[in-house]
């Protein structure tokens, strides 16, 4: 067997909770709590899931959301708007400083009022912030699923990146993203072998596709959900008697989980449970499982097929002063 050290293995916190859904600052401040917890447990990467600041969009699916110039829709989508995050106005820095405090890299799902686009468009984003506490990518989803598009702008190739933590190389997409097989190529050829997956939560998305980018990639990954029952809506969301109508007892059962090179569980989906989960995993690993397979290394053929990739960031003007 090959010695580990200290750079080898990475311990991993998956912070499975639920959002003060469609709170800003409640949302950011709980978010706080466990990035502490994390740190009192030594992880050297915490994961959140997919848009849990501030929360995903259940109530599309129960209050008509494809009815057109609908107020209760244009009255919730406002709201949703308004507590979601503009990270050029600092509103990720309480974040930041907590990550450089404790040498702890974090990735975030949330929703950004990007900028760029106006800022009244909102993205479902995955942020990654460092162990310095510097935000080094910013991925706006590719393509929102399903009732996603009612609210969820589609995002652009820009945050398609990877960053080196210790000997790992660590990229991450947002839910059926996940499912894009370019997507996850563009990561594997950067040189991912830790693949970060978030979700909004349900173990029916988590169960197979861990295993199967494990295996297909010979990289850990590592899947991320949130938790969502009928009780999680606050008292003051609007329309609260019209989504509570409609709504089942859960919506969101989590189903974080972690799967090695092997494509075998190291954890396997953990359902209903809020908390911090916490894994470490030994790089070596992957080397191992990569000698007999390797998607973008040995296994390829580039001179038969090849991907482009686009990163520019995309913007409505160009301004050329």
């Amino acid at each position: 067997m090959i010695q580990t050290d200290t750079k080898n293995t990475l311990k991993i916190g998956m912070a499975q909770i639920s959002p003060v859904w469609l709170n800003k600052q409640k949302t950011i401040d709980k978010i706080k709590t466990y990035i502490k917890k994390a740190a009192d447990d030594n992880c050297e990467l915490l994961v959140f899931g997919e848009a849990l600041l501030p929360g995903y969009p259940f109530w599309i699916s129960l209050t008509d959301g494809a009815k057109f110039n609908s107020t209760t829709q244009k009255e919730i989508h406002a709201h949703y708007v308004k507590n979601s995050i503009q990270i050029e106005a600092g509103e990720l820095d309480e974040i930041c400083a907590l990550a450089k405090e404790n040498s702890m890299a974090i990735y975030l799902g949330i929703m950004e009022r990007a900028k760029n686009r106006g800022g009244h468009s909102i993205y479902c984003s995955l942020v990654y912030i460092n162990a310095n506490g510097d935000i080094k990518s910013v991925h706006r989803k590719l393509q929102p699923t399903y009732d996603e598009r009612l609210t969820w702008a589609p995002g652009d190739g820009n945050g398609l990146r990877v960053h080196d933590l210790k000997d790992f190389c660590v990229g991450g997409l947002n839910c059926w993203e996940n499912w894009m097989p370019l997507s996850r190529t563009a990561l594997y050829g950067m040189g991912e072998n830790l693949h970060i997956a978030v979700w909004p939560g349900s173990d029916y998305n988590t169960l197979d596709i861990t295993r199967f980018i494990a295996r297909e990639s010979r990289s850990f990954v590592v899947s991320v959900s949130s938790l969502m029952k009928v009780e999680d809506f606050p008292a003051d969301t609007p329309h609260l008697q019209e989504i509570l109508k409609n709504a089942p007892d859960t919506m969101a059962n989590g189903g974080s989980c972690i799967a090695g090179p092997d494509g075998e569980w190291i954890i396997p989906p953990v359902i209903d449970k809020e908390g911090l989960i916490t894994s470490t995993i030994d790089f070596n690993r992957v080397l191992e499982e990569r000698q007999n397979f390797d998607p973008v290394g040995h296994y390829s053929r580039p001179d038969v097929t090849k991907l482009t990739v686009n990163r520019e960031r995309q913007s409505i003007i160009d301004i050329i002063d």
